[in-house]
C-alpha cells in the first residue's frame, strides 16, 4: 500500500512541509501582485496632477521673469565712513610725522615716570641694607605683551643692580620667560661692564601653577626679606598676596600692569605703580630709542585730536539741549553722521 496512511512518519512530514511552503509562496505572490497593482493605480492618478503643476509653472514663469532687475551699483569707497577714514589718516600721519621728527635729532619731551625714576633708589636701598632685589615678571608666557614689557623693565633693573653690585632674583612661572630673563640680565651685565657678576642661578623656574608659584615666591619673601620688590607683568588674583607680603616685610615696591582689576591692589600696597599705558611706554622711556619715542609722541597727538572732537561734541550737545533755537542739535547730528555714527 502506498497511500498516505501507509507512509512512514518521515515521508508524511516532508510532504506536509512542501505543501506548507508552496502555500506560503502562493500567498506571498498574491500579496506582491496586489501591492504592484495599488502602486500602478497611485502612479496613474498622480501623473495628471504632476502635468497640471508643470503646466502651471510654465505659465507662471513668464510673469515671474517679467519684473525688471535693478542693477547693482559697485562703489570703491563707502562715503558714509569718510569721517573715520580721515581720522585714521590724521592719527597715522601724526605718528609717522613724530617718528620722522625724532629721527632728525630734535629732542622730544616725554613726561617722567616716577616709578621708573625710583629704580635707582630701590636698588640702592637694597645695596645699602645688604639684601636682595626681587623681580616678578608676572604669571603669563612671552606671548603676552605685558610679559614682554616686564622683561624690558627687567633690563633696566638688572643693569642698575650690576652697577650697584646688588643681588637680583627673578623667579618665573614659565620656562620660556626664564630663558628670556636670563638673556636680558646677561646683556644688562655686559652693558654695565661687569659680565663676571652675572649669575644665572638667580633666575629660575618654579611652576606653571598659579598659586603654587605665588606660595613659593611669598615664602621666599618672608624668609629672605628682599629690600626691593618689582612686580612687572600680567597679574591676577595673586597681586594682593604679593603686594601685601612685600608691604609686611618693609620692602620698597614698584609695580606695573595693564590689568584694570588688579591696579587698585598695587596702588594701595605699593610705593610706585605704572598704570596701564605707562607700563607699555616704559620700554620707550628706558631705551631712549628715537623711533619708539616718536611713536609715543605721535600717539599722544592722536589722543589730543580725539579728545578735542569729544569736547566739541559734548559742548554742542549741551548747547543744543539748553538752547534748541541755536541749531546746535543739527550740528551734533551732522558731526555724528560725518564720523559714521
Amino acid at each position: 500500500m502506498t497511500g498516505p496512511l501507509h507512509q512512514n512518519p518521515r515521508e508524511r512530514f516532508v510532504r506536509g512541509s512542501r505543501s506548507a511552503a508552496g502555500a506560503v509562496t502562493v500567498a506571498m505572490g498574491m500579496a506582491t501582485a496586489a501591492a504592484l497593482a495599488m502602486s500602478a493605480q497611485a502612479l496613474a492618478s498622480a501623473v495628471p496632477a504632476m502635468q497640471d503643476a508643470v503646466g502651471g509653472a510654465e505659465t507662471a514663469a513668464p510673469a515671474a521673469t517679467a519684473a525688471p532687475v535693478a542693477p547693482v551699483e559697485l562703489a570703491l569707497f563707502n562715503m558714509d565712513r569718510l569721517g573715520l577714514f580721515l581720522a585714521m589718516v590724521l592719527i597715522c600721519g601724526a605718528v609717522i610725522g613724530a617718528i620722522l621728527v625724532a629721527r632728525t635729532g630734535r629732542p622730544l619731551r616725554i613726561r617722567k615716570l616716577a616709578a621708573l625714576e625710583a629704580v635707582d633708589e630701590a636698588v640702592g636701598r637694597a645695596t645699602e641694607m645688604g639684601r636682595s632685589v626681587l623681580f616678578v615678571p608676572g604669571i603669563q608666557d612671552m606671548t603676552d605683551i605685558q610679559t614682554v614689557a616686564g622683561v624690558t623693565v627687567l633690563g633696566r633693573v638688572a643693569r642698575t643692580a650690576a652697577e650697584y653690585d646688588a643681588r637680583l632674583e627673578v623667579p618665573t612661572s614659565r620656562s620660556i620667560v626664564m630663558t628670556a630673563a636670563r638673556e636680558t640680565v646677561q646683556a644688562a651685565h655686559f652693558a654695565a661692564g661687569r659680565p663676571e657678576t652675572y649669575n644665572d642661578n638667580g633666575i629660575y623656574y618654579i611652576t606653571d601653577e598659579q598659586f603654587g608659584y605665588v606660595a613659593a615666591v611669598t615664602g621666599k619673601m618672608v624668609r629672605e626679606k628682599p629690600a626691593a620688590c618689582f612686580y612687572m607683568g600680567a597679574f591676577y588674583a595673586e597681586s594682593l598676596l604679593l603686594a601685601e607680603n612685600g608691604n609686611a616685610i618693609g620692602a620698597i615696591q614698584i609695580a606695573g600692569t595693564a590689568e584694570p582689576s588688579q591696579l587698585p591692589f598695587f596702588v594701595a600696597a605699593c610705593d610706585y605703580t605704572l598704570i596701564g599705558e605707562e607700563f607699555f611706554a616704559a620700554s620707550a622711556y628706558l631705551s631712549g630709542e628715537r623711533d619708539q619715542l616718536g611713536s609715543i609722541k605721535g600717539q599722544d597727538i592722536g589722543k589730543l585730536m580725539v579728545a578735542a572732537v569729544i569736547v566739541i561734541g559734548c559742548a554742542l550737545a549741551t548747547v543744543g539741549a539748553l538752547f534748541p533755537a541755536t541749531g546746535a542739535t543739527g550740528a551734533v547730528d551732522a558731526l555724528r553722521s560725518f564720523l559714521g555714527g
